[in-house]
């Protein structure tokens, strides 16, 4: 008899990023180490650090996917994934040169909006003191 097989579904907060059946194992990294999750282990819930996270589907083989933080629930044979991001590619240093890619674009993003927000609060600022003045 066969082992029996999880359904893996990881979630962004815009959009179901994979869900995916047959999978044997689980591996991602925790704030103590990394965490090994097989169909057979209890149900549990853990915090997730980013990292990359791997799991072996029976059709495809592991699949390597770059997690911002979250978290995992399993239930079952079903295990959830939260995470804010979340990169996917089957070669490891393929994976790491589209998470460069898109980590320097969240810097310039990231950039773009403190200015913007910079420039909201000096103008809260102004309209405030203007206030106080009438």
């Amino acid at each position: 008899m066969p082992p029996p097989l999880m359904t893996l579904e990881i979630l962004l907060p815009s959009q179901v990023f994979a869900k995916e059946t047959g999978v044997s194992r689980i591996v991602a990294e925790t704030r103590g180490s990394s965490f090994g999750l097989w169909a057979h282990r209890l149900d549990c819930v853990i915090a997730l650090t980013p990292g990359i996270l791997i799991y072996e589907v029976d059709s495809a083989g592991d699949v390597y996917v770059a997690i911002d933080e979250g978290v995992m629930v399993k239930t079952g044979l079903d295990v959830k994934i939260s995470v804010r991001r979340a990169t996917s590619s089957p070669d490891l240093s393929q994976l790491r040169d589209l998470v460069e890619r898109e980590y320097r674009t969240l810097d310039e993003e990231e950039r773009r909006v403190r200015l913007v927000m910079a420039r909201v609060e000096t103008a809260f600022l102004r309209h405030f003191a203007s206030l106080r003045h009438a």
